[in-house]
């Protein structure tokens, strides 16, 4: 059985090696998981799963191989006397709740009439106390209230009162292919650094205190600057246009970077980068910043990330006055040599699913100008791109 998993996992694309495996099999032999699925279910993830975009497949393989054994972490493991259950419920239920589970006939009899009803229900119901639906006195559902429920498409509890609980795969939106969220753009992003000791000394240093103590013989306190996250990064954000459907995930790129890079200066530009970018886009047409003073102030130790869809007329890339905005005495493209001549680590991330490229010829021009580092805005695709800069 655990062999079949093991080659499961492997034929589900997910890098688990015999180490692993024998590692697991260890812990089993010493009893860590305690012959409880449950326990086993986390047992052999932390094991056998080394990235979090993992996760999902995992899930999947696990419940495919294991379908229908008991997950409940609540069953007892020794037997409770039966006057001790008999005291727990008369603390905790009503008479008239006491009534409703003695109608049900209880646990295995509400489960039982789960199946039946699930196998008789055909529609989507809401309200009502028999059928499997929302905000209603049924057993079954999500959202209503019952003292003995099986709870079904609820992210959550509320009245704490469901007995077995069926909800969708916890780490379902880690898959390495889905779009993005804060939190999963700050593990990515974290695949780009290189910490330093740079500033004041504020951190205490044991291992020079505790050999400079025992030179002296008296306490010796040494201290250290703290270790910090030394890249230095230039955003560029395609902003307006076809870009205003990207709006939620540049944002949430945006707070993750702020918080991941200690040092990064941010700029705005539309279709292509021109002779000047700006800041602030309530006041782009007055307060403008020459893309050359940003060549010249930031050295090319700086990563560049630029944001955009890049999609446009070719003509914006490649022709003067191709600018819809205004009228641009160098070419698009001239500019883009110019970034990319100076900052050898640069990228750009394109939040049209990749698999759309082909059919926009802007995008392919862009591609060809940041030679060939362009990656989708997905987990995969930052991961990518992070492992790009990082070289």
């Amino acid at each position: 059985m655990f062999i079949q998993f093991f080659q499961d996992l492997k034929a589900a694309g997910l890098p688990v090696s015999l180490r692993e495996y024998l590692t697991l099999m260890e812990a089993l032999d010493a009893d860590l998981a305690e012959r409880r699925v449950e326990d086993f279910y986390y047992l052999a993830r932390a094991t056998l799963v080394k990235d979090e975009a993992n996760l999902d497949k995992f899930d999947q393989v696990f419940s495919h191989r294991f379908k229908g054994l008991d997950l409940m972490s609540d069953a007892p493991v020794t037997d409770l006397p039966e006057e001790w259950l008999k005291k727990l419920t008369e603390k905790h239920l009503t008479e008239e709740e006491k009534a409703l589970i003695e109608s049900m006939g209880g646990f295995e009899k509400l489960m039982e009439t789960l199946k039946k009803r699930l196998e008789e229900q055909t529609d989507r119901h809401q309200g009502g106390n028999k059928w499997i639906g929302t905000a209603g006195t049924s057993p079954y559902g999500a959202y209503g209230y019952n003292p003995e429920g099986v709870r079904i498409g609820q992210n959550e509890s509320r009245h704490r009162r469901a007995v077995k609980v069926w909800d969708k795969r916890e780490f379902k939106d880690l898959d390495s292919s889905v779009e993005l969220g804060t939190r999963n753009i700050k593990v990515a992003l974290k695949r780009l650094r290189r910490f330093a000791r740079q500033g004041a000394a504020e951190e205490l240093d044991l291992d020079t205190t505790i050999q400079a103590t025992a030179h002296k013989g008296l306490l010796d306190i040494k201290m250290r600057p703290e270790r910090r996250n030394a890249v230095k990064v230039l955003l560029f954000f395609d902003v307006g246009g076809s870009m205003d459907d990207h709006i939620k995930v540049c944002e949430e790129l945006f707070s993750a970077a702020r918080t991941e890079f200690k040092v990064m200066e941010y700029f705005y530009f539309h279709n292509c980068l021109y002779e000047f970018v700006w800041q602030n886009n309530a006041r782009r047409h007055t307060q403008r910043i020459p893309t050359m003073d940003i060549l010249h102030k930031y050295p090319s130790d700086y990563k560049v990330i630029f944001v955009g869809d890049a999609s446009m007329g070719p003509y914006e890339i490649t022709y003067p006055g191709g600018s819809v905005e205004h009228w641009n005495e160098e070419p698009g493209a001239a500019w883009m040599s110019r970034i990319t001549d100076l900052y050898n680590k640069a990228v750009w991330l394109n939040p049209v699913p990749e698999r759309h490229w082909r059919y926009t010829h802007s995008i392919a021009i862009m591609r060809d100008l940041m030679k060939d580092r362009m990656y989708p805005l997905t987990l995969e695709g930052l991961e990518g791109a992070m492992k790009e800069l990082a070289r």
